[in-house]
C-alpha cells in the first residue's frame, strides 16, 4: 500500500490504482480518525491511499485552507476511485458537496468514477444520502460501517480479501 497525506502530491504513476479518502477530516471540528482504520484495512494492497486528513493543520496559516481545498480538488480529480464516510459528529458539508459532484460526474468517454459510500447510523441526513444517491446513482450500496465499506471497495477493485 501507499499512503499520501495533505499536502503532498501523489506521483502520476501511482493514480492508476489509487483510492481518496473523502470525509470529515477535522479541521475546526471533533472528528474520528475514521481514516487510520481504513488505511489499515488495506496494508496488504498495493493500493495508492490518499488521505486528506493532515497530521498537522497550519491553523495559524491564512493560505491554509485555500492549499488544503485545492489539493483535496486535484487528488478527487486524480484518483480513480473515491470513497466517502459520514461521520455522526458533523453534518460533513464539503462532502456532501464532493459526493453530489463525483456522483454527476463524467469523464470524457461519459464513464462515471466509481465511488463507495458509507454512512454512520447516527448520521443527521443518512435518509437524505440514501433518496439523493439513489436518484443519481442507483447501483452505489451505502453501508453502515468502515468494515463494510472496505468490503465493498476490495470487492469492486478486485483486491483480495483480508486474512
Amino acid at each position: 500500500m501507499n499512503l499520501f497525506r495533505a499536502p503532498e502530491p501523489v506521483p502520476t504513476e501511482l493514480l492508476k490504482n489509487s483510492l481518496f479518502l473523502a470525509g470529515g477530516i477535522g479541521i475546526g471540528a471533533i472528528v474520528p480518525d475514521w481514516q487510520s482504520e481504513l488505511i489499515e484495512n488495506f496494508r496488504d494492497t498495493e493500493l495508492t491511499l490518499i488521505n486528506p486528513r493532515r497530521d498537522d493543520y497550519p491553523t495559524d496559516d491564512p493560505g491554509a485552507l485555500r492549499q488544503q481545498i485545492e489539493w483535496e480538488h486535484r487528488h478527487l480529480k486524480a484518483a480513480s476511485a473515491i470513497s466517502f464516510w459520514f461521520v455522526a459528529e458533523t453534518l460533513c458539508p464539503i462532502t456532501l458537496y464532493e459526493l453530489g459532484s463525483w456522483a454527476n460526474r463524467r469523464d470524457e468517454a461519459g464513464q462515471q468514477k466509481p465511488i463507495f459510500v458509507g454512512v454512520h447510523p447516527d448520521y443527521t441526513r443518512r435518509a437524505d444520502l440514501f433518496i439523493q444517491l439513489s436518484l443519481v446513482r442507483p447501483e452505489v450500496q451505502i453501508v453502515d460501517s468502515i468494515t463494510e465499506l472496505e468490503l465493498q471497495i476490495r470487492a469492486a477493485l478486485g483486491l483480495p480479501h483480508s486474512i
